[in-house]
């Protein structure tokens, strides 16, 4: 089952890259802004709970979409491509395994435990 979530998240990351190439936005900015988002993992300096909210916040899908279909409306194609690039990421952090915090830890996601301590 994780393969075929994995593979999900795979095309809608691919239908991203898509649907930006559409923007007249160059496409490198893609690229460049793709790992963007990981900034909000500053939160946790202030603690599990700050660091865990700020980054559910960045990194949840119906945000990003909320972002997008907010450009959409307004036209204005820059908030489009930022919604583009979170939902993205977002997708493009489920297909290596990495979710949603939990506030008990960095370490602690809704697809399970990441890094050295998911082998245990």
């Amino acid at each position: 089952m994780k393969y075929l979530v994995r593979l999900e998240e795979a095309a809608l990351f691919v239908l991203c890259v898509i649907l930006f190439d559409l923007l007249d936005i160059p496409g490198k900015w893609f690229w460049i802004l793709l790992l963007a988002p990981d900034i909000s993992a500053v939160g946790y300096i202030f603690g599990p709970k700050a660091g865990a909210a700020v980054y559910n916040i960045v990194h949840h899908k119906a945000v990003a979409i909320g972002v997008l279909l907010w450009g959409w409306y307004l036209q204005e194609e820059y908030l489009m491509a930022a919604g583009l690039i979170l939902l993205a990421h977002s997708c493009m952090d489920r297909v290596f395994g990495y979710g949603l915090k939990y506030f008990s830890g960095f370490t602690d996601t809704h697809l399970g435990k990441i890094g050295k301590q998911r082998s245990r």
